[in-house]
């Protein structure tokens, strides 16, 4: 749990960073790994929470 928590943080900050880069310097390639990486960060929070909700059921 603790591992999956710093994973999220750091690839949030990622994310952060990356679209750090393109408010500094405009290219679209920041932005574009910026959303990548949010969305896919997004998506496995949303099913590892989604995992855990079924075992809590089951």
């Amino acid at each position: 749990m603790v591992v999956f928590r710093f994973l999220v943080f750091f690839l949030l900050l990622v994310a952060a960073v990356c679209f750090a880069f393109f408010a500094a310097t405009g290219q679209a390639r920041y932005r574009r790994l910026g959303t990548v990486v949010l969305k896919w960060t997004l998506i496995a929070t949303f099913l590892f929470f989604a995992v855990l909700i079924v075992e809590r059921l089951a």
